[in-house]
């Protein structure tokens, strides 16, 4: 944040710098001239370098930096280059004040209706009327004389407005936190990432804000640029631009055609070094987040109606990401992403049930006004007979001005304020405590969608796997080593092709470095496979780092990079003889295919041909295979001086291969993962293994894993297989096809990144089962970002995980491990029942307060809990409980039933039946004391009392009687699927145990020291007693309401389903709609803040467009339209049926009691 007047002074070179420009600093270029250079493209740009510094290493040489060691780690040197180029930071948007929280949650409407009453009530109790005409006003203030009461009649409004100020506080301090805590997890997110950069000739990880101008920075495949730079020396590099230019196709980038590189761009391809030129605002990505800054203060108010959050908000979240293009994407992108707006089903249920329940609150508030109001009226002038005089007007509008409070705090009672509340407490408290799981959630909202997850589908390598290799059994000169050889066994020639082969055809990054602790493994440096052979180089008694020595990067001639498609790598070198050798590796059925010699014992070629490959496929690679091994093949091929062939050609130049070696390397399973997936498997998850490698190997690791087993009915298919079954003859994937297959499908062998997203998008869109499937994915390469963003969540390796995986995922799991999510999938599920709990405890207490204050108000023309008491069992059903059921830790038992579904209603029949069961308690209780609670206690009645009379002991007693069985009854809400023992596990949740005595000891407070503010008068200790009497009766009804079975209550209907098709299409088709009833509206302003939250976490990139643009948009529509069609075929079914269904479908019901 203190870096804005460093960025000012950026902008706007002071005269004196631009007189002394060229020495800005000591350095050879302004911060103008590098701004200007970075601006251009292609020719251009070269053609401006070469004028204004030679070359690259002219530009170098000005910026003091050297092109192979990097700049000096001299502290002084980088702090004088942030303050003249600026630092890599853009700052965010200020966060909102907490005064402007509090001004947005005073916006709420039922709170503004109760400020307009409480000030009208104060107005009016400083009114006297004239004294000697108050016979003729009737009795209405009767009792008066007792205590000079006229005096306190100003203390309800005063206490109601003091009530208002405390749940605005509450709120804006809850959201104040909230936005904390995003900026927290934005720092933690933008900490996480960390560049590659060489100084003083040393490879060093920074983080991204430490990046300097002159900084020489190693590019490679999956890397997210975070600075603009000039290329040095680059292989095979290519660029997705599409962030910045919204062209999906990749650019090719070399020193010598165009070597500009821009920040917010992805590496799809091969490897480079460059020279960073601009950073922070400065750079290209910074210079379009600038300007969205600036506009987006404009766009904000334009779209205050709207409340979408614009670009410059994205920009907050993640500061060195791609600006998105501006406007015209950020329409196309919500365009594309309607229906993933599906996305969070806890959230679409809730608001649903939220508004139903307001609308009823809002009907039955308004009943209740229109009863009080005609019963005065009634009573006064036709019973009476009296005429309205206008010297007692004030009198009955103050008789109005009370039944208007009263049917205010029936709606505010009502109105269930407390669920957006809930349910961010939840997520945010989850998020907070899944960091120390490993998990680092990035949208919140698929920590909830984890826990309705169907299918997991998994990487092998790093995910199931340690990603520690090493290379166990070798194939060389015509032997099969079953472990390491002895150097001295191998032929001197065939042991140094192997040793350059490997040392050279390979990242420079990638290396062995000793080990940290005595004792411990050498530390694997860079890709594992890589590490594996080198490893076998070491193992053979021979050194890598020589042969790198001798011949450096930038010697290599040229370098095929890794990919997906290769599934290979090879590096050409010129020999001192002027030809030519190139070195390849890579998976082995697919090199040997292109092996038309071997090296036999004595290191001379002899043929090799199909009938020899079979034979070496038969004996040595299936074998291996089966072990749980991956064979990598070495090969290499000689090129004379006079025959160089066209190197872009590259079938060509890679064919004709001499096999050197074929070497298998283990990749043991993690300990942990055998266990993990039974869990799994256990809680009704499938998992499936989609990796590229071969499928025997998959195979072997798959059955160690536990994801297949003996005597089941499973498919394990390769990418091509997997293709032939679910395409028809056109070639086209159809979704029948599809449908037949991935049941079973448990791996997924040798397959490309479009088979893994094939698969996901498969799965989703398959209307097979009686629900939709919830898939997970995990995935760490820059291709597997389509998968992962299709996926309902998609978790990214933390740290094998490219930056583009992170970017498309949901989660980062920041060791790597598959036993992080089943930790995620117990979180999830923990915040969908934390908010069945909250709900079971609330809707019982909205349901009792309701009918209360109605009939109350009916019969006797008083409510018997007041508007203050009201808005105090409001504070604590709403804020307390959702603190306190929000926060319950998650077991182990949560892993023990299936998930719930997309469509399974939030309040099943168990709860219904609690509810209904604790409000029949409740009601019997209060009316008891409300109608005979007199004589039972032997003390005056308070009812029909008049205007300003002193509070009663007897409507005391009832308020006392009413929170004392909230309490008890929220420690019942702590079991939703109808477990005996409420306590168990009571005492892990220390938040739990402080609420609810907190609450009781304010309770003790407020009866006995509340007096009128509270409408309390104080109890003696019998009376107190009777009331924790009624109170722990809460705890043995719930018993006798566990006993009876929720099978036979066919009555009960769920609610609390997904949107239906009418909510859907209203909902989500008129988004600036401005017809938002009240509840609505209530919700929304949780719910803003929550999607403020939530957009400023997703900054959605697209990573390959082309997919957005063809099949996800129209299978996601199509999806939906089947989606919908299903619910609207289950709401119409009716009640009866409905339970019906259930019972007939004796596992279906046992599921959903469960």
């Amino acid at each position: 944040m203190g870096d804005m007047a460093n960025s000012s002074i950026e902008f706007h070179p002071k005269p004196q710098q631009q007189r002394d420009a060229p020495h800005a600093g000591g350095f050879g270029c302004t911060l103008a001239e590098l701004r200007a250079l970075m601006e251009l493209r292609g020719a251009e740009a070269l053609q401006k370098i070469e004028e204004a510094y030679g070359d690259v290493s002219g530009l170098c040489r000005r910026l003091k930096t050297s092109p192979t060691e990097g700049l000096a780690d001299n502290t002084n040197d980088l702090e004088k280059r942030r303050q003249i180029y600026g630092q890599n930071f853009i700052p965010p948007k200020q966060p909102k004040t907490f005064l402007q929280l509090v001004w947005e949650a005073l916006q709420d409407v039922t709170l503004i209706i109760l400020e307009v009453a409480a000030i009208v009530s104060l107005g009016l109790s400083f009114y006297a009327p004239p004294g000697e005409e108050s016979e003729a006003c009737g009795n209405v203030s009767g009792g008066a004389e007792d205590e000079g009461e006229a005096e306190a009649g100003w203390i309800e409004g005063a206490a109601i407005l003091l009530s208002v100020i405390c749940v605005v506080l509450v709120t804006a301090f809850n959201d104040w936190s909230k936005e904390k805590q995003f900026r927290g997890l934005q720092s933690r997110i933008e900490q996480e990432q960390k560049f590659t950069v060489i100084r003083n000739g040393q490879l060093l990880q920074v983080p991204v804000a430490a990046l300097v101008v002159g900084d020489i920075a190693q590019v490679k495949y999956g890397d997210l640029l975070p600075a603009d730079g000039v290329l040095i020396q680059a292989n095979d590099l290519k660029i997705d631009e599409s962030s910045l230019t919204g062209e999906s196709d990749h650019v090719r980038k070399s020193a010598d055609k165009d070597p500009m590189l821009l920040s917010g761009t992805h590496v799809m391809e091969g490897s480079g070094r460059m020279v960073v030129t601009a950073v922070g605002v400065n750079s290209q990505t910074g210079i379009i987040f600038t300007l969205l800054g600036a506009g987006g203060e404009e766009e904000e108010k334009k779209d205050k109606k709207a409340k979408k959050q614009d670009g410059a908000v994205a920009m907050e979240m993640q500061p060195l990401k791609s600006a998105e293009g501006g406007e015209m994407e950020e329409r196309e992108k919500k365009k594309a992403n309607a229906p993933k707006k599906e996305k969070s089903v806890l959230q679409g249920k809730l608001t649903k049930l939220a508004v139903q329940i307001g609308k009823a609150g809002l009907v039955m508030s308004a009943i209740t006004v229109i009863i009080l109001v005609l019963y005065f009226v009634i009573e006064t002038f036709v019973v009476e007979g009296r005429t309205w005089l206008a010297e007692c007007t004030p009198v009955y509008v103050q008789y109005f001005v009370k039944f208007f409070i009263i049917g205010v705090t029936v709606l505010v009672v009502a109105v269930p304020e407390g669920l957006p509340l809930a349910v961010t407490i939840s997520l945010a408290y989850s998020v907070k405590k899944m960091m120390k799981d490993n998990n680092l959630v990035r949208h919140l909202d698929a920590c909830e969608t984890m826990g309705n997850a169907t299918a997991i589908c998994s990487d092998k390598t790093g995910t199931l796997t340690t990603n520690r290799m090493t290379v166990v059994q070798s194939y060389l000169g015509d032997t099969h080593y079953k472990e390491i050889p002895a150097p001295s066994a191998l032929t001197p020639k065939i042991l140094d092709l192997l040793v350059h082969a490997i040392s050279i055809n390979s990242a420079y990054t990638t290396k062995i470095l000793p080990p940290e602790k005595e004792g411990a493994l050498p530390r694997q440096v860079g890709n594992k496979t890589e590490c594996a052979l080198l490893g076998f180089v070491l193992d053979l008694k021979r050194d890598f780092q020589p042969v790198r020595e001798q011949i450096p990067e930038d010697k290599l001639y040229k370098v095929y990079t890794f990919n997906s498609v290769r599934k290979s790598m090879s590096t050409v070198i010129r020999m001192p003889d002027g030809g030519f050798r190139l070195f390849s590796k890579g998976a082995s059925e697919i090199l040997l295919k292109k092996c038309t010699n071997i090296l036999n014992s004595n290191g001379e070629l002899r043929g090799f041909r199909s009938r020899d490959r079979d034979d070496m496929v038969r004996k040595i690679i299936e074998p291996m295979a089966c072990d749980g091994l991956r064979t990598i093949c070495i090969a290499y091929r000689d090129f004379s001086a006079g025959q160089e062939p066209d190197w872009d050609n590259e079938n060509e130049v890679v064919g004709d291969l001499t096999c050197i070696a074929v070497v298998g390397i283990e990749d043991p399973v993690r300990p942990e993962v055998p266990e993990a997936i039974r869990k799994c498997q256990r809680a009704g998850i499938t998992v499936r293994m989609v990796t590229g490698d071969n499928i025997n190997t998959a195979r072997a690791i798959a059955a160690k894993c536990g994801i297949i087993q003996p005597g089941e009915d499973f498919l394990c298919l390769e990418g091509k297989e997997f293709n032939r079954r679910i395409r028809n003859e056109k070639g086209e994937i159809e979704q029948e096809r599809l449908d037949k297959v991935w049941p079973k499908l448990r791996v997924l062998a040798r397959s490309s990144p479009t088979d893994k997203h094939t698969l996901v998008k498969g799965i989703i869109d398959s209307t097979t089962g009686e629900q939709r499937q919830v898939v997970a994915v995990t995935g760490d390469g820059t291709n597997d970002g389509p998968a992962l963003k299709k996926a309902d969540v998609g978790f990214a390796m933390g740290i094998a995980g490219t930056d583009v995986a992170k970017e498309a995922s949901d989660i980062i799991l920041t060791d790597d491990n598959f036993t992080s999510i089943v930790k995620a999938v117990m979180w999830g599920r923990n915040v969908y029942d934390s908010i069945s709990k909250f709900l079971q405890f609330q809707l019982t207490v909205n349901v009792v307060a309701v009918i209360v204050a109605f009939t109350g108000a009916c019969i006797t023309q008083d409510s018997p809990l007041k508007a203050v008491q009201m808005l105090w069992v409001n504070l604590i059903m709403d804020t307390f409980a959702s603190l306190a059921l929000a926060t319950e830790p998650p077991t182990e038992s949560l892993l023990l039933r299936k998930p719930y579904g997309r469509d399974k209603p939030l309040i099943s029949r168990t709860m219904m039946k609690n509810i209904l069961g604790h409000a029949v308690y409740q009601l019997a209780i209060i009316f008891t004391l409300l109608f005979v609670g007199e004589l039972f206690f032997d003390i005056d009645s308070g009812r029909n009392a008049p205007l300003h009379s002193p509070p009663s002991e007897h409507y005391t007693i009832i308020f006392n009687t009413f929170v004392m069985m909230q309490l008890f009854n929220e420690i019942n809400a702590r079991k939703i699927h109808g477990e005996r023992n409420v306590f168990d596990g009571i005492f892990s949740n220390p938040i739990f145990c402080t609420i609810v005595l907190g609450t009781f000891g304010i309770q003790i407070v407020i009866v006995q020291f509340g007096g009128k503010p509270f409408s309390c008068s104080p109890l003696s200790t019998e009376q107190w007693l009777w009331c924790l009497f009624v109170g722990v009766g809460e705890l043995v009804w719930g018993q006798v309401i566990a006993t009876i079975p929720t099978s036979q209550l066919k009555c009960l209907k769920e609610a609390g389903h997904g949107p239906g098709k009418d909510e859907m299409t209203d909902e989500e088709l008129a988004d600036g709609d401005e017809e938002i009833d009240h509840a609505e509206r209530e919700l929304r302003r949780g719910q803003i803040l929550w999607f403020r939250g939530l957009n400023r976490i997703q900054t959605q990139m697209e990573v390959v467009s082309t997919f957005k643009r063809s099949g996800s948009v129209q299978g996601a529509v199509r999806r939906r339209s089947s989606v919908l069609s299903q619910l609207h075929d289950v709401t119409n079914l009716s009640t009866p049926t409905h339970a019906i269904l259930s019972a007939a479908n004796p596992t279906s019901a046992a599921g959903s009691e469960s």
